[in-house]
Order: structure tokens, then C-alpha cells, then sequence
């Protein structure tokens, strides 16, 4: 049976327990402004005006993906990459975030939702650069509500734990998918795996 109304849903799942239902805060503290500082990745999740929804990654080295403005504003880098920005497209048009900051190592996760815009520079953007490069834009998020999130997805999952870790026999490399998923006319199978060498490829990061 399809669930369609918040009563049918609460009757299977129950109702939040006291800590859940009070965890929410509109401010950082400094425990949040640790995790921020320690998270080298996060999700960040928009929609666009029709409500079509986009989840797109953002890593950095630990202390430079989130930068902290004050205790409602968090700012994350743009870097290189394929340009294909559907987030930022997303909240040009709808400007409300969801993003989860994630340690390694790690069950829990920093929540933080807020309304966020564009900027192409702030006096801030030094202290955003890697490697010597400054970001070419950031993210600003206004910080509506921020919580932590319990460990048990990344319990289930095992997220941490090698063993469980899918080898290259059942999920193939970056440049098979790219070859058979993503063909550009004239390149190879030996073309990609050379672009997708972690020491080439690294140099395309900053």
C-alpha cells in the first residue's frame, strides 16, 4: 500500500523520541564549528524551482572545505570541475540547502539546512584557498537549522570497515565507466585510464 498522508507514516514509524525532537539548533556552537573544521566531505542538496532534486559531493582537505563566517553563515568552496554546476543552477532558482558534513571514521553526521546564494569573491576567500589557489566561487549558506545525526546508516552500511569495500571485479574503474557509460569520439579505453591516473588527475583538482 502506497503511504500518502503524515498519519499513515507516523502510524508505521512511531513518533521521534524527546532528543530528536529537541536536537534542533538555528545557531553553530563551537562542538559544530569543530566538526565543520575536522569534515574534509559533505553532500550538498537542492532543488530546482519544480522541485527536482540534485545531491552533489564537496570535498576538501579538512579545515578548508567549510569555512565558519559567523555562528549563522558557512561558506563552501567551488573548485574545478565538470561544470556542469546543477546545484548552483538549482539554487539560483530555489535557494533553500540541505547539507551533511561527514568525519572519517565516523558514524554520526553534521546536518545543516539553510537558504544559500552565490558569490564570486568575499574577503574570506583566502582563507578558502588550497594549494596556493583561491576558489572561483563559493556557496553561502545562511543557517536555518543545524543537528547532528545518529550513526546508524553508516553502522548498517559498514561505510568504514575495508572488508565490506566492493573490489574492482563488481564495480570496474573510473575509466571503464567513462569509456562504456560516457564515450567521447576517438578517445580509448588507454586514453581514459591514463587521464584517471591519480597522479595525472590530481593535478586537475585546484
Amino acid at each position: 500500500m502506497e503511504i500518502t498522508t503524515v498519519e499513515q507514516l507516523v502510524a508505521i514509524v512511531g513518533e521521534p523520541g524527546q532528543r530528536a525532537r529537541t536536537k534542533e539548533r538555528s545557531r553553530l556552537t563551537d562542538i559544530d564549528r569543530a566538526w565543520l573544521s575536522a569534515s574534509p566531505f559533505c553532500v550538498l542538496a537542492t532543488a530546482d524551482a519544480d522541485g527536482r532534486c540534485d545531491a552533489s559531493p564537496k570535498g576538501d582537505p579538512a579545515g578548508s572545505l567549510a569555512h565558519v563566517v559567523d555562528d549563522r553563515t558557512i561558506a563552501i568552496a567551488e573548485r574545478p570541475g565538470n561544470r556542469r554546476v546543477d546545484g548552483y543552477r538549482n539554487v539560483l532558482a530555489n535557494p533553500y540547502v540541505g547539507l551533511d558534513f561527514v568525519v572519517p571514521g565516523r558514524t554520526d553526521t553534521l546536518r545543516v539546512n539553510g537558504r544559500a546564494r552565490l558569490v564570486d569573491d568575499a574577503p574570506w576567500f583566502d582563507d578558502l584557498a588550497v594549494r596556493g589557489r583561491r576558489p572561483i566561487l563559493a556557496l553561502v549558506v545562511d543557517v536555518e537549522t543545524v543537528f547532528f545525526h545518529c550513526g546508524k546508516a553508516f553502522l548498517r552500511s559498514q561505510l568504514w570497515d575495508p572488508d565490506t569495500w566492493a573490489p574492482e571485479a563488481v564495480v570496474p574503474r573510473r575509466a571503464v565507466i567513462a569509456h562504456e557509460l560516457e564515450p567521447v569520439a576517438g578517445q580509448t579505453l588507454e586514453d581514459l585510464d591514463d587521464y584517471y591516473r591519480p597522479d595525472n588527475y590530481d593535478k586537475s583538482l585546484y
